[in-house]
């Protein structure tokens, strides 16, 4: 399972997901919204859009589709 860390009217987080459904990846994908945790928007506050895998390694922004799929090579 994956996260994108994102939050509403941002531009940069609707690439991101745009990229993440050419991948076919939204159905392994959850979108968390920095403004609904404190520690969330602490972390992420200037990085969004954010994605991040179960072991806790993160892909930030700008990413494109083959550096997404490279992220994802790895991914059980």
């Amino acid at each position: 399972m994956l996260t994108l860390f994102h939050t509403d009217g941002c531009h940069l987080c609707e690439e991101a997901w745009a990229l993440l459904e050419t991948a076919g990846l939204t159905e392994r994908t959850c979108r968390r919204d920095i403004i609904d945790d404190p520690a969330w928007l602490a972390a992420y506050r200037v990085r969004i859009p954010v994605l991040r895998d179960e072991a806790g390694r993160e892909l930030g922004w700008p990413f494109d589709l083959a550096a997404l799929r490279r992220f994802t090579a790895l991914l059980p």
